[in-house]
Protein backbone atom coordinates (compact mmCIF):
# COMPACT_ATOMS: atom_id res chain seq x y z
CA UNK A 1 0.00 0.00 0.00
CA UNK A 2 1.70 3.43 -0.89
CA UNK A 3 2.40 6.31 1.22
CA UNK A 4 -0.65 8.34 2.28
CA UNK A 5 0.80 11.63 1.20
CA UNK A 6 1.54 10.21 -2.21
CA UNK A 7 -1.66 8.93 -2.68
CA UNK A 8 -3.42 12.20 -2.44
CA UNK A 9 -0.98 14.30 -4.12
CA UNK A 10 -1.64 11.45 -7.29
CA UNK A 11 -5.33 12.13 -7.19
CA UNK A 12 -5.01 16.01 -6.63
CA UNK A 13 -2.74 16.02 -9.86
CA UNK A 14 -5.26 13.72 -11.86
CA UNK A 15 -8.40 16.30 -10.88
CA UNK A 16 -6.36 19.19 -11.88
CA UNK A 17 -5.75 17.12 -15.53
CA UNK A 18 -9.22 16.35 -15.67
CA UNK A 19 -10.16 19.91 -14.99
CA UNK A 20 -7.99 21.59 -17.58
CA UNK A 21 -9.05 19.06 -20.41
CA UNK A 22 -12.57 19.76 -19.52
CA UNK A 23 -11.69 23.71 -20.25
CA UNK A 24 -10.12 22.97 -23.42
CA UNK A 25 -13.19 20.63 -24.57
CA UNK A 26 -15.64 23.59 -23.68
CA UNK A 27 -13.03 26.12 -25.33
CA UNK A 28 -13.19 24.79 -28.65
CA UNK A 29 -16.95 23.56 -28.87
CA UNK A 30 -19.35 25.59 -31.01
CA UNK A 31 -22.96 25.60 -31.55
CA UNK A 32 -23.81 25.90 -35.59
CA UNK A 33 -27.83 25.60 -36.73
CA UNK A 34 -28.25 24.77 -40.43
CA UNK A 35 -31.49 24.76 -42.49
CA UNK A 36 -32.86 21.54 -44.00
CA UNK A 37 -32.13 21.09 -47.29
CA UNK A 38 -29.15 23.90 -47.68
CA UNK A 39 -25.38 23.81 -47.57
CA UNK A 40 -23.14 24.16 -44.69
CA UNK A 41 -19.38 24.38 -43.76
CA UNK A 42 -17.94 23.35 -40.55
CA UNK A 43 -14.59 25.23 -39.72
CA UNK A 44 -11.54 23.39 -38.79
CA UNK A 45 -8.94 24.97 -36.62
CA UNK A 46 -5.88 25.60 -38.56
CA UNK A 47 -2.74 24.40 -37.33
CA UNK A 48 0.94 25.83 -37.99
CA UNK A 49 2.29 23.64 -39.92
CA UNK A 50 1.92 23.69 -43.81
CA UNK A 51 -1.36 21.90 -44.97
CA UNK A 52 0.56 19.68 -47.11
CA UNK A 53 2.37 17.90 -44.17
CA UNK A 54 -1.64 17.36 -42.26
CA UNK A 55 -4.20 15.00 -42.63
CA UNK A 56 -7.55 15.67 -41.62
CA UNK A 57 -10.75 13.19 -40.83
CA UNK A 58 -13.80 13.81 -39.19
CA UNK A 59 -16.04 12.27 -36.69
CA UNK A 60 -19.83 12.30 -36.05
CA UNK A 61 -21.25 11.72 -32.44
CA UNK A 62 -17.47 9.46 -32.64
CA UNK A 63 -17.43 8.08 -35.69
CA UNK A 64 -15.14 8.84 -38.65
CA UNK A 65 -17.81 10.04 -41.37
CA UNK A 66 -15.34 11.56 -43.88
CA UNK A 67 -11.59 11.30 -44.19
CA UNK A 68 -9.47 13.78 -46.78
CA UNK A 69 -7.92 12.42 -49.85
CA UNK A 70 -10.41 9.40 -49.08
CA UNK A 71 -10.27 6.47 -52.14
CA UNK A 72 -14.21 7.12 -52.49
CA UNK A 73 -15.64 10.44 -52.00
CA UNK A 74 -19.19 11.15 -50.12
CA UNK A 75 -21.14 13.73 -52.33
CA UNK A 76 -22.45 14.67 -49.17
CA UNK A 77 -19.93 15.27 -46.68
CA UNK A 78 -16.06 16.46 -48.58
CA UNK A 79 -13.17 18.33 -46.57
CA UNK A 80 -11.41 21.26 -48.13
CA UNK A 81 -7.42 21.57 -48.18
CA UNK A 82 -7.95 23.67 -44.49
CA UNK A 83 -9.73 20.99 -43.00
CA UNK A 84 -13.39 22.36 -43.02
CA UNK A 85 -16.28 20.04 -43.62
CA UNK A 86 -18.60 20.97 -46.27
CA UNK A 87 -22.08 18.94 -45.90
CA UNK A 88 -24.61 19.06 -48.80
CA UNK A 89 -28.50 19.41 -49.07
CA UNK A 90 -28.62 18.94 -45.23
CA UNK A 91 -31.40 16.82 -43.44
CA UNK A 92 -32.60 15.49 -40.15
CA UNK A 93 -30.15 13.02 -39.72
CA UNK A 94 -27.11 15.01 -39.90
CA UNK A 95 -28.06 16.29 -36.68
CA UNK A 96 -24.32 15.44 -34.09
CA UNK A 97 -21.73 16.73 -32.11
CA UNK A 98 -18.65 17.09 -35.07
CA UNK A 99 -15.45 16.85 -33.98
CA UNK A 100 -12.14 17.43 -36.50
CA UNK A 101 -9.19 15.60 -35.95
CA UNK A 102 -5.94 16.33 -37.48
CA UNK A 103 -2.58 14.01 -37.81
CA UNK A 104 0.83 15.09 -39.15
CA UNK A 105 2.00 12.81 -42.12
CA UNK A 106 4.32 10.42 -40.18
CA UNK A 107 2.48 10.54 -36.83
CA UNK A 108 0.59 7.99 -35.43
CA UNK A 109 -1.96 9.60 -33.69
CA UNK A 110 -4.86 12.05 -33.94
CA UNK A 111 -5.12 15.85 -32.26
CA UNK A 112 -8.63 16.77 -32.02
CA UNK A 113 -8.92 20.75 -33.42
CA UNK A 114 -12.86 21.60 -32.76
CA UNK A 115 -16.01 20.25 -31.64
CA UNK A 116 -19.05 21.37 -33.51
CA UNK A 117 -22.51 20.53 -32.03
CA UNK A 118 -24.66 20.64 -35.82
CA UNK A 119 -28.18 21.26 -35.11
CA UNK A 120 -30.39 21.52 -38.29
CA UNK A 121 -34.14 23.61 -38.11
CA UNK A 122 -36.92 22.98 -40.80
CA UNK A 123 -39.50 25.08 -41.68
CA UNK A 124 -42.11 26.73 -40.57
CA UNK A 125 -43.49 25.84 -44.26
CA UNK A 126 -47.01 24.90 -45.45
CA UNK A 127 -48.43 27.92 -43.43
CA UNK A 128 -52.48 27.44 -44.28
CA UNK A 129 -55.59 29.31 -43.06
CA UNK A 130 -58.92 27.57 -42.39
CA UNK A 131 -62.14 30.50 -41.32
CA UNK A 132 -65.36 28.74 -41.18
CA UNK A 133 -68.03 29.69 -42.08
CA UNK A 134 -66.93 32.53 -44.53
CA UNK A 135 -67.25 33.70 -48.17
CA UNK A 136 -64.94 34.72 -50.87
CA UNK A 137 -64.95 37.94 -52.34
CA UNK A 138 -63.34 38.44 -55.99
CA UNK A 139 -60.83 40.24 -53.74
CA UNK A 140 -59.59 37.58 -52.37
CA UNK A 141 -61.49 38.70 -48.83
CA UNK A 142 -63.53 36.87 -46.51
CA UNK A 143 -66.90 38.11 -45.30
CA UNK A 144 -68.67 36.25 -42.68
CA UNK A 145 -72.11 36.92 -41.15
CA UNK A 146 -73.28 39.25 -37.95
CA UNK A 147 -73.80 36.93 -35.06
CA UNK A 148 -72.61 33.94 -36.50
CA UNK A 149 -70.02 32.10 -34.80
CA UNK A 150 -66.34 32.26 -36.71
CA UNK A 151 -63.74 29.36 -36.39
CA UNK A 152 -60.44 30.38 -37.26
CA UNK A 153 -57.65 27.50 -37.72
CA UNK A 154 -53.69 27.92 -38.33
CA UNK A 155 -51.51 25.14 -39.59
CA UNK A 156 -47.45 24.85 -40.23
CA UNK A 157 -44.59 22.48 -40.23
CA UNK A 158 -41.81 23.07 -38.31
CA UNK A 159 -38.84 21.18 -37.31
CA UNK A 160 -37.89 20.40 -34.02
CA UNK A 161 -40.80 22.77 -32.42
CA UNK A 162 -42.80 26.11 -33.51
CA UNK A 163 -44.75 28.92 -31.69
CA UNK A 164 -47.78 29.79 -33.42
CA UNK A 165 -49.60 33.23 -32.68
CA UNK A 166 -52.93 34.48 -33.86
CA UNK A 167 -53.37 38.40 -34.06
CA UNK A 168 -55.42 41.22 -35.59
CA UNK A 169 -55.11 44.71 -37.17
CA UNK A 170 -57.44 46.56 -36.42
CA UNK A 171 -57.81 49.80 -34.98
CA UNK A 172 -60.96 48.62 -32.74
CA UNK A 173 -59.16 45.92 -30.48
CA UNK A 174 -56.89 47.19 -28.07
CA UNK A 175 -55.25 43.98 -27.47
CA UNK A 176 -54.01 42.60 -31.04
CA UNK A 177 -52.99 39.31 -29.36
CA UNK A 178 -55.69 36.94 -29.94
CA UNK A 179 -54.53 33.31 -29.55
CA UNK A 180 -51.00 31.50 -28.97
CA UNK A 181 -49.54 27.71 -28.76
CA UNK A 182 -46.60 25.65 -29.71
CA UNK A 183 -48.37 22.92 -31.28
CA UNK A 184 -48.68 22.09 -35.36
CA UNK A 185 -51.74 23.95 -34.97
CA UNK A 186 -54.19 26.64 -33.17
CA UNK A 187 -57.34 27.36 -33.75
CA UNK A 188 -59.72 29.59 -31.86
CA UNK A 189 -63.26 30.71 -31.81
CA UNK A 190 -65.48 34.38 -32.16
CA UNK A 191 -68.89 33.50 -30.49
CA UNK A 192 -71.69 35.76 -32.09
CA UNK A 193 -68.89 38.19 -33.95
CA UNK A 194 -69.38 41.76 -34.34
CA UNK A 195 -68.88 44.60 -37.09
CA UNK A 196 -65.77 45.97 -34.44
CA UNK A 197 -64.30 42.40 -34.94
CA UNK A 198 -63.43 42.82 -38.46
CA UNK A 199 -59.80 43.67 -39.75
CA UNK A 200 -56.92 41.66 -40.98
CA UNK A 201 -56.32 38.61 -39.28
CA UNK A 202 -52.42 36.96 -38.95
CA UNK A 203 -51.07 33.96 -37.95
CA UNK A 204 -47.52 34.07 -37.19
CA UNK A 205 -45.23 30.81 -37.11
CA UNK A 206 -41.60 30.75 -35.35
CA UNK A 207 -39.19 27.97 -35.07
CA UNK A 208 -38.03 27.79 -31.65
CA UNK A 209 -34.65 26.64 -32.84
CA UNK A 210 -33.81 28.95 -36.11
CA UNK A 211 -35.65 31.89 -34.97
CA UNK A 212 -37.17 31.65 -38.78
CA UNK A 213 -40.62 33.46 -38.76
CA UNK A 214 -43.14 32.91 -41.58
CA UNK A 215 -46.86 34.72 -41.41
CA UNK A 216 -50.11 34.22 -43.18
CA UNK A 217 -52.72 36.76 -43.40
CA UNK A 218 -56.70 37.29 -44.45
CA UNK A 219 -58.74 40.32 -44.04
CA UNK A 220 -62.28 39.31 -42.24
CA UNK A 221 -64.91 41.38 -42.76
CA UNK A 222 -68.25 41.53 -41.30
CA UNK A 223 -71.61 41.74 -42.83
CA UNK A 224 -74.86 42.84 -42.35
CA UNK A 225 -78.15 43.24 -43.36
CA UNK A 226 -79.86 46.60 -42.06
CA UNK A 227 -82.70 45.27 -39.82
CA UNK A 228 -85.75 47.87 -40.61
CA UNK A 229 -87.35 47.47 -44.18
CA UNK A 230 -86.60 49.44 -47.12
CA UNK A 231 -89.39 52.69 -47.53
CA UNK A 232 -91.12 53.59 -50.33
CA UNK A 233 -92.36 57.05 -51.33
CA UNK A 234 -92.51 59.90 -54.10
CA UNK A 235 -91.88 63.11 -55.05
CA UNK A 236 -92.53 65.97 -57.60
CA UNK A 237 -90.46 66.28 -60.32
CA UNK A 238 -89.87 69.48 -62.72
CA UNK A 239 -93.32 68.99 -64.77
CA UNK A 240 -96.79 69.41 -63.47
CA UNK A 241 -97.29 65.82 -64.05
CA UNK A 242 -93.73 64.57 -63.47
CA UNK A 243 -92.99 62.21 -60.36
CA UNK A 244 -90.31 59.79 -58.71
CA UNK A 245 -90.64 56.94 -57.04
CA UNK A 246 -88.00 56.86 -54.23
CA UNK A 247 -87.02 53.58 -52.59
CA UNK A 248 -84.08 53.66 -49.71
CA UNK A 249 -82.52 51.15 -47.40
CA UNK A 250 -80.65 52.09 -45.12
CA UNK A 251 -78.43 50.54 -42.41
CA UNK A 252 -76.59 47.56 -43.55
CA UNK A 253 -72.76 46.78 -44.47
CA UNK A 254 -71.67 46.52 -47.71
CA UNK A 255 -75.05 48.24 -49.04
CA UNK A 256 -77.79 46.71 -50.80
CA UNK A 257 -79.18 46.75 -54.43
CA UNK A 258 -82.59 47.90 -54.69
CA UNK A 259 -84.97 47.73 -57.78
CA UNK A 260 -88.17 48.79 -58.85
CA UNK A 261 -91.00 46.10 -60.16
CA UNK A 262 -94.03 45.27 -60.88
CA UNK A 263 -96.15 42.60 -58.41
CA UNK A 264 -98.30 40.91 -61.01
CA UNK A 265 -96.88 41.28 -63.91
CA UNK A 266 -93.32 41.07 -62.44
CA UNK A 267 -92.15 44.01 -65.24
CA UNK A 268 -89.14 45.38 -64.05
CA UNK A 269 -89.64 49.10 -63.76
CA UNK A 270 -86.03 50.33 -62.93
CA UNK A 271 -82.96 48.70 -61.51
CA UNK A 272 -80.15 49.96 -59.39
CA UNK A 273 -77.31 51.79 -59.84
CA UNK A 274 -78.61 54.82 -60.20
CA UNK A 275 -77.50 56.86 -63.48
CA UNK A 276 -74.24 58.65 -63.11
CA UNK A 277 -73.59 55.81 -60.39
CA UNK A 278 -70.28 54.06 -60.49
CA UNK A 279 -71.59 51.76 -57.82
CA UNK A 280 -73.11 47.94 -58.77
CA UNK A 281 -75.09 48.80 -55.16
CA UNK A 282 -76.99 51.58 -53.62
CA UNK A 283 -79.46 52.89 -50.90
CA UNK A 284 -81.49 54.84 -52.88
CA UNK A 285 -82.82 54.11 -55.76
CA UNK A 286 -84.93 56.98 -57.66
CA UNK A 287 -86.66 56.59 -61.31
CA UNK A 288 -88.70 58.85 -63.70
CA UNK A 289 -91.96 57.20 -63.56
CA UNK A 290 -92.84 56.53 -67.51
CA UNK A 291 -97.04 56.47 -67.42
CA UNK A 292 -96.88 54.20 -70.61
CA UNK A 293 -95.65 51.36 -68.67
CA UNK A 294 -98.12 51.60 -65.14
CA UNK A 295 -101.38 51.67 -64.67
CA UNK A 296 -104.44 52.19 -62.30
CA UNK A 297 -104.69 49.61 -59.51
CA UNK A 298 -101.63 48.15 -60.36
CA UNK A 299 -99.31 47.74 -57.05
CA UNK A 300 -95.47 47.94 -57.53
CA UNK A 301 -93.12 46.99 -55.43
CA UNK A 302 -89.11 48.01 -54.36
CA UNK A 303 -87.17 44.69 -53.49
CA UNK A 304 -84.05 45.18 -51.71
CA UNK A 305 -81.60 42.48 -52.05
CA UNK A 306 -78.88 41.74 -49.67
CA UNK A 307 -75.36 39.69 -50.08
CA UNK A 308 -76.10 38.15 -46.63
CA UNK A 309 -79.44 36.59 -48.55
CA UNK A 310 -81.34 39.02 -47.16
CA UNK A 311 -84.75 40.08 -48.81
CA UNK A 312 -86.92 42.55 -47.77
CA UNK A 313 -89.48 45.24 -49.41
CA UNK A 314 -92.27 48.22 -49.52
CA UNK A 315 -94.71 48.64 -51.97
CA UNK A 316 -97.66 50.95 -52.36
CA UNK A 317 -101.00 50.86 -54.97
CA UNK A 318 -101.13 52.99 -57.62
CA UNK A 319 -104.35 54.99 -58.51
CA UNK A 320 -105.98 57.49 -60.86
CA UNK A 321 -106.88 60.56 -59.84
CA UNK A 322 -110.28 61.20 -59.19
CA UNK A 323 -112.25 64.88 -58.05
CA UNK A 324 -115.64 65.04 -56.89
CA UNK A 325 -117.78 67.78 -56.20
CA UNK A 326 -120.93 69.30 -57.28
CA UNK A 327 -121.62 69.67 -60.83
CA UNK A 328 -124.47 72.36 -61.40
CA UNK A 329 -123.82 75.63 -59.27
CA UNK A 330 -126.48 78.39 -59.94
CA UNK A 331 -125.42 81.99 -58.63
CA UNK A 332 -127.07 85.56 -58.38
CA UNK A 333 -125.58 88.07 -60.95
CA UNK A 334 -123.20 90.07 -58.93
CA UNK A 335 -122.12 88.05 -55.67
CA UNK A 336 -119.52 85.92 -55.37
CA UNK A 337 -119.41 82.58 -55.79
CA UNK A 338 -116.52 79.43 -54.57
CA UNK A 339 -116.46 76.18 -56.63
CA UNK A 340 -114.75 73.56 -54.75
CA UNK A 341 -113.92 69.58 -55.62
CA UNK A 342 -111.83 66.90 -53.27
CA UNK A 343 -109.51 64.81 -54.70
CA UNK A 344 -108.36 61.93 -52.29
CA UNK A 345 -108.19 58.76 -54.18
CA UNK A 346 -104.77 59.54 -56.43
CA UNK A 347 -101.38 57.54 -55.54
CA UNK A 348 -98.75 59.17 -56.40
CA UNK A 349 -100.45 62.06 -54.75
CA UNK A 350 -102.05 63.83 -58.02
CA UNK A 351 -101.34 68.26 -59.28
CA UNK A 352 -104.86 69.59 -58.92
CA UNK A 353 -105.71 73.10 -60.93
CA UNK A 354 -108.80 74.82 -61.79
CA UNK A 355 -109.13 75.59 -65.57
CA UNK A 356 -111.32 77.46 -68.14
CA UNK A 357 -111.75 75.89 -71.29
CA UNK A 358 -107.77 74.93 -71.62
CA UNK A 359 -106.69 77.72 -69.38
CA UNK A 360 -105.28 77.41 -65.98
CA UNK A 361 -107.18 79.87 -63.66
CA UNK A 362 -104.15 81.63 -61.66
CA UNK A 363 -104.73 84.23 -58.49
CA UNK A 364 -105.88 87.44 -59.90
CA UNK A 365 -108.41 90.11 -58.46
CA UNK A 366 -111.37 88.21 -60.44
CA UNK A 367 -110.29 84.86 -59.29
CA UNK A 368 -108.67 83.49 -55.82
CA UNK A 369 -107.67 79.82 -56.08
CA UNK A 370 -107.14 77.94 -52.76
CA UNK A 371 -105.07 74.78 -52.68
CA UNK A 372 -105.92 73.15 -49.05
CA UNK A 373 -105.47 69.45 -49.84
CA UNK A 374 -107.52 67.50 -50.32
CA UNK A 375 -110.13 70.36 -50.89
CA UNK A 376 -109.40 72.86 -53.95
CA UNK A 377 -111.61 76.06 -54.33
CA UNK A 378 -112.07 78.83 -57.19
CA UNK A 379 -113.20 81.67 -55.58
CA UNK A 380 -115.31 83.88 -58.11
CA UNK A 381 -115.45 87.75 -57.45
CA UNK A 382 -118.57 89.72 -58.55
CA UNK A 383 -120.06 87.43 -60.71
CA UNK A 384 -120.99 88.39 -63.99
CA UNK A 385 -122.99 86.46 -66.76
CA UNK A 386 -119.63 86.58 -68.55
CA UNK A 387 -118.64 83.97 -65.96
CA UNK A 388 -121.54 81.51 -66.76
CA UNK A 389 -120.00 78.61 -68.49
CA UNK A 390 -118.47 75.30 -67.86
CA UNK A 391 -115.30 75.20 -65.28
CA UNK A 392 -112.86 72.03 -64.55
CA UNK A 393 -111.45 70.74 -61.76
CA UNK A 394 -108.19 69.07 -63.07
CA UNK A 395 -106.32 66.24 -61.66
CA UNK A 396 -103.00 64.82 -63.10
CA UNK A 397 -100.70 61.97 -61.42
CA UNK A 398 -98.39 59.88 -63.30
CA UNK A 399 -101.07 57.28 -64.37
CA UNK A 400 -102.99 60.06 -65.88
CA UNK A 401 -105.04 62.77 -66.09
CA UNK A 402 -108.95 62.82 -64.08
CA UNK A 403 -111.43 65.85 -64.29
CA UNK A 404 -114.39 67.02 -62.80
CA UNK A 405 -116.91 69.18 -64.43
CA UNK A 406 -118.67 71.74 -62.90
CA UNK A 407 -121.54 73.94 -64.85
CA UNK A 408 -121.84 77.54 -63.48
CA UNK A 409 -125.15 79.06 -63.94
CA UNK A 410 -125.69 82.78 -63.69
CA UNK A 411 -128.96 84.29 -63.31
CA UNK A 412 -129.87 87.96 -63.08
CA UNK A 413 -131.69 90.42 -60.74
CA UNK A 414 -134.78 90.53 -63.38
CA UNK A 415 -134.91 86.78 -64.03
CA UNK A 416 -135.19 86.44 -60.45
CA UNK A 417 -138.12 88.62 -59.43
CA UNK A 418 -140.31 86.88 -62.70
CA UNK A 419 -139.13 83.50 -61.07
CA UNK A 420 -140.55 84.88 -57.85
CA UNK A 421 -144.00 86.26 -59.37
CA UNK A 422 -143.74 82.83 -60.90
CA UNK A 423 -143.87 80.99 -57.94
CA UNK A 424 -146.73 83.48 -56.44
CA UNK A 425 -149.00 82.95 -59.03
CA UNK A 426 -148.25 79.00 -59.15
CA UNK A 427 -149.19 78.92 -55.58
CA UNK A 428 -152.30 80.99 -56.02
CA UNK A 429 -153.11 78.70 -58.60
CA UNK A 430 -152.53 75.79 -56.16
CA UNK A 431 -154.51 77.38 -53.37
CA UNK A 432 -157.63 78.02 -55.71
CA UNK A 433 -157.86 74.96 -56.37
CA UNK A 434 -157.76 73.42 -53.34
CA UNK A 435 -160.53 75.62 -52.23
CA UNK A 436 -162.82 74.61 -55.16
CA UNK A 437 -161.84 70.96 -54.49
CA UNK A 438 -163.25 71.13 -50.44
CA UNK A 439 -166.19 72.54 -51.58
CA UNK A 440 -167.51 70.26 -54.39
CA UNK A 441 -166.28 67.39 -51.68
CA UNK A 442 -168.39 68.68 -49.14
CA UNK A 443 -171.98 69.61 -51.19
CA UNK A 444 -171.04 66.63 -53.13
CA UNK A 445 -174.90 65.07 -52.34
CA UNK A 446 -176.69 68.18 -52.72
CA UNK A 447 -175.11 68.52 -56.01
CA UNK A 448 -175.98 64.91 -56.96
CA UNK A 449 -179.52 65.15 -56.13
CA UNK A 450 -180.16 68.58 -58.07
CA UNK A 451 -178.63 67.05 -60.85
CA UNK A 452 -181.08 63.95 -60.83
CA UNK A 453 -179.33 61.34 -58.68
CA UNK A 454 -180.05 59.71 -56.06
Amino acid sequence: MGHPTMTSSALVLYLLLLSHQTVSEEQVRQYVIGEKGVNTTLQCLNQSVTASSVLYHWKKDGAVVATQNSLNPSKHLSILNNGSLIISDLQYIDNGLYTCESQTKGASSWQTLSNIQLQIAGGPTSISLDIRPATLLKNGTLFVNKSSNVYFNCSSESYPSQNLTWTVQNLAQDNPDKASGSKSALEFSISKIQPQDQGMYTCTSQNTLSMTTVNKSQEILVYYASERHPECSWKKGNGSSDFLFVCTWYGGYPVPTLHWHEVYEKTVIAKGPTINSTYEETEHLEIHVNRFILHDKEEVKCTGHHVTGVEKSCSFKLELPYPEGDPLVFVLEGSNITLSCTETKSLPPAKTVWKKMNDVINNTLKYIVSDNRPTYKLTIINVTKDDEGVYYCYSENPLGPKELEVVLNVKTSAGNGGAIVGVFVSVLVMMIGIVVGVTVYTKRDRICIGLGFR
